[in-house]
Order: C-alpha cells, then sequence, then structure tokens
C-alpha cells in the first residue's frame, strides 16, 4: 500500500539513518482510544497500539477520551503528553467539533495549533489528520449532510494553516489526509455505527502513519498489515443492541445540535434567493 498525503512536512534526507521511536503518545477522541477495534477481553486495541508494535515504541502515552473536542484535547491531554516527551505525538481530533451546536473556527485554528506548538516544544514530530467526508459513510438528510461538509472543511483548512505556520516555526509536522487514503470510504473499514473504523480501518491508519513516519526519516521495522488477526469478531445481535442503545440516541442528539446550522442556512438560503417574477406580481 502506498499513501500519498496532501501535505506534510519535507521528507527527512535520504542520508540520514532511520530514528528510532521509543516514546509514541496518541492524543484525540474515540478514534484514538480505539473505538470499533474490540479485543477478547472487551477491551479497545485502535491504531495507536497497532503502530506502537509497528515502531518498537517502549511507551505508548494515550489521553485519548471519547467525545474529546480539540478544545478538551488542549485543556485535558495535551500535558501529559508534553510531559512524556514523545519523539512521535499524534493528534486524532476535530471530528466531535464538527457535531456540536457550538463550533468557532478561530478558537479551533488557536487550540489546534497551541497543541502543535507544545508537542513541538517538548521535541515530538506531531502527525495530523485531515478528516474524509464522513456524510459519505454515515449517511445524514441532505440538509445535515451539507452543513457537515462545510463543518469538516473548515476544520480542514485549520489543519492546513496550522501545518503551514508550525512548519515556519520548525515544527516537523506530517499530515494524514483520509479523503486521499485508498480504502476510506469502503464500508468494511467502518465499524457498526460508521463512523469509528473497524479492526481494518484502524489497521489501515496505522498503516498509513508509519508510512508517514517512515518518509519523515524514522524507523518502522514492522509495517502494518491490513489482515485482521487479534481482534473480536462482534456478533450481529450486539450490533443491533448497539443500534437501539447508543446509537438513535446519538443520531437525535447530533441531529438537535445540527438542526440550528441547517436552520439557519436554510433561512440565509432564502434570504438571497430571487424572488420569481410571478410571485412578485406584474404591473399592468
Amino acid at each position: 500500500m502506498t499513501v500519498h498525503p496532501v501535505l506534510t512536512s519535507p521528507p527527512a534526507p535520504a542520508t540520514a539513518p532511520p530514528r528510532r521511536i521509543a516514546v509514541l503518545a496518541t492524543l484525540g477522541d474515540s478514534t484514538a482510544v480505539g473505538l470499533g477495534d474490540s479485543l477478547p477481553d472487551r477491551g479497545w486495541r485502535g491504531f495507536g497500539l497497532l503502530l506502537r508494535d509497528a515502531v518498537g515504541a517502549a511507551v505508548l502515552v494515550n489521553p485519548a477520551r471519547t467525545g474529546a473536542t480539540v478544545a478538551s484535547v488542549r485543556a485535558e491531554q495535551l500535558a501529559s503528553a508534553v510531559a512524556a516527551a514523545p519523539d512521535v505525538a499524534v493528534v486524532f481530533a476535530g471530528m466531535n467539533d464538527t457535531l456540536r451546536a457550538h463550533f468557532d473556527r478561530d478558537e479551533l485554528a488557536a487550540d489546534l495549533g497551541a497543541i502543535v506548538r507544545a508537542l513541538g516544544a517538548a521535541g515530538a514530530h506531531v502527525v495530523l489528520v485531515r478528516h474524509h467526508d464522513h456524510s459519505r459513510v454515515f449517511l445524514l438528510p441532505a440538509p445535515l449532510r451539507r452543513a457537515l461538509q462545510g463543518r469538516i472543511a473548515a476544520l480542514n483548512d485549520v489543519v492546513d494553516e496550522v501545518l503551514v505556520a508550525a512548519t515556519r516555526a520548525g515544527v516537523r509536522v506530517s499530515v494524514l489526509d483520509l479523503a486521499a487514503l485508498p480504502g476510506t470510504y469502503d464500508r468494511s473499514m467502518w465499524s457498526v455505527d460508521r463512523l469509528h473504523p473497524f479492526e481494518r480501518g484502524h489497521r489501515l491508519l496505522a498503516a498509513a502513519i508509519g508510512e508517514l513516519l517512515g518518509t519523515a526519516g524514522f524507523a518502522v521495522p514492522v509495517p502494518v498489515g491490513l489482515a485482521c488477526s487479534g481482534g473480536r469478531c462482534v456478533t450481529d445481535l450486539e450490533r443491533a443492541v448497539w443500534l437501539v442503545v447508543k446509537g438513535v440516541p446519538w443520531a437525535v442528539r447530533r441531529g438537535r445540535d445540527l438542526g440550528p446550522v441547517v436552520l439557519r442556512a436554510l433561512l440565509d438560503g432564502a434570504a438571497v434567493r430571487p424572488v420569481p417574477a410571478r410571485a412578485r406580481g406584474t404591473a399592468r
């Protein structure tokens, strides 16, 4: 598999020996926690553990939590990651921001920029993620889909800006563009909720990040394979229970969050839409 990220910092010189990753940090939301990649003991594995094994890191620091926004990553997770002085830090966050009623692009840029600067100052090579169009996997009504797409585009613009600013400041940053990653829109990559990667999806993420790190000059002794292994098979009954207990209530909550956004967009569109002549009436 070859990954072609759209944006990344310059690759390491070809003559430089690969750097070993002793400490790896993964910050972010439920995907960074590992949701979707279930283990036999009912715990979660996820791309972080897979990546740790691929690069041979002795320590994995993972303060990620479900529901985290970029602001909460900065407030609640950053300090422990910085204290560990990681060689590489992966920040997987932002999707929860796009699904909340409050979405402030400037606040998002300030928080993500602060996270990258702090990790860079601690000596870490930072990996960021540009998000794909989730509505192509998680089906939504057209108005909700358009609202979500607009927010994801704004989130990705912020990631691009943070990359440019960080690189100018001397921070080493790589960015994985999920929309350009082969397999992202394959339904087999996603768990029953269509929001969290299945085991194969987490493997795809770990393999792609490992490839980025290899380009950046890090040693990746055991690249991650995409064949599922070591996870727990989720039954159809468990999927059905999840949809009833978790999936439907979640969809209702997010619909309430995004509803005002959709309504504003519809009203704004109506305000600027020209009125047909026959509706205005004509002078005689």
